[in-house]
């Protein structure tokens, strides 16, 4: 498989970069230190993303139908390393870049597709996605919180947690129970909920990212029209993995620790200390867990842009990235420890803090795991 880009991908990524380095302030480090998440940045992103799709930017790869301009899948991606390799400036909006605004457009009806789609290509729109439940976690079979139909409403009524942006958005992809437990992921529905809707709270959770990045948010008696159902009841699970198969292959982290890990072999070389050949071997295989992530997420997304259906194939990349991720990581603290326990470094502000999610956003690393061995290995769910 040739990876080569062409000249005129090479254009675009210089495109791209020119971009960013005309529109990023000059305090953008200390904007984007706390991630995608933080509040500050997802405020910048309501300001920057409406730049970039007045540049064609934000969304290329959709269709012209949509506010894209029906761009190869490939240029998502070159935009997608840029933007991470930046510190991700779309915040919370990448979301809709990946996946909201995709799903809508193959699952949504003719009224959702025009009331949310084109606030997402206008670079105005914040979601946020009510998936994980303090008893659930990334076991979405297990959800509790329910929405029962009366009439031409539904009342929901549970709780989600760990979501992140919630504080600013606008809107939620909520996941809710419509049939009984024991239907497991076949009696589970999704809803596009406003979330000034009466009767949600969101509670920040203090954590070692923190900065108002993830949240707790309940649902008390949540009226919702009918209307505001994705798809049909049950059909939730079908939706979902469309969905996250393009966010988990959607993440290019591992740009993100290459470019670090190439700052911190340059902070190592002004401290003479790079000469070790222990140090060097390890930043070898620091490097090589990036180029793999890299390669695993490029079989992904050349399966999309032939038109193939990408399965576990996702799933391998997304514990290829976090591994790669914690490995530049390890790296940093055993190599250049002070750049982490002193907070302001600039290392540690661009990597340390966001590598703390890596495993489990998009889905825990033991649920991807589980996964591959189910359905990449065929391996049985129990010793027999």
């Amino acid at each position: 498989m040739d990876f080569e880009w062409t000249d005129e991908d090479r254009a675009y990524r210089a495109r791209v970069r020119a971009f960013l380095e005309r529109e990023l302030p000059a305090d953008w480090s200390e904007i984007s230190r706390h991630g995608p998440g933080s509040r500050a940045q997802t405020e910048f992103s309501l300001e920057f993303c409406p730049k970039l799709a007045a540049a064609g930017l934000l969304v290329p790869h959709w269709p012209a139908q949509w506010g894209g301009a029906d761009r190869p899948t490939w240029e998502h991606f070159i935009l997608g390393e840029e933007m991470w390799a930046a510190g991700e400036p779309r915040g919370a909006q990448y979301m809709n870049v990946n996946w909201i605004g995709p799903t809508l457009m193959r699952f949504g009806t003719e009224e959702q597709r025009h009331r949310y789609i084109p606030e997402m290509a206008a670079g105005k729109a914040v979601w946020c996605q009510g998936f994980s439940e303090p008893n659930a976690g990334s076991d979405l079979g297990s959800l509790r919180t329910r929405a029962v139909r009366t009439g031409d409403e539904y009342v929901i009524n549970g709780s989600k947690i760990w979501t992140s942006y919630a504080a600013m958005a606008q809107h939620c992809f909520l996941l809710a129970r419509t049939g009984e437990a024991s239907q497991g992921k076949a009696g589970i529905a999704i809803f596009l909920v406003p979330m000034s809707t009466p009767g949600i709270e969101v509670r920040a959770i203090p954590s070692l990212i923190g900065h108002g990045d993830i949240h707790e948010t309940f649902f008390t008696d949540v009226r919702v029209p009918v209307s505001a159902r994705l798809g049909e009841e049950g059909q939730a699970w079908s939706i979902i993995s469309y969905s996250l198969a393009n966010e988990r292959i959607g993440i290019p982290r591992y740009e993100f620790a290459a470019r670090v890990l190439d700052r911190m072999v340059e902070e190592l070389r002004v401290r003479q200390a790079f000469s070790d050949p222990l140090v060097q071997a390890r930043a070898g295989a620091a490097s090589a867990a990036c180029e793999a992530a890299r390669l695993l997420v490029y079989r992904a997304v050349d399966k999309r842009a032939r038109g193939e259906a990408v399965g576990s194939e996702a799933s391998l990349a997304r514990i290829a990235v976090a591994e790669a991720d914690n490995v530049v990581t390890d790296f940093g603290l055993d190599f250049l420890s002070d750049t982490f326990t002193g907070m302001d470094h600039p290392i540690h502000l661009a990597h340390h803090e966001r590598a703390i999610v890596t495993s489990i956003a998009a889905g825990a690393a033991e649920i991807q795991l589980g996964l591959i061995a189910r359905n990449w290995l065929d391996l049985p769910r129990e010793a027999s």
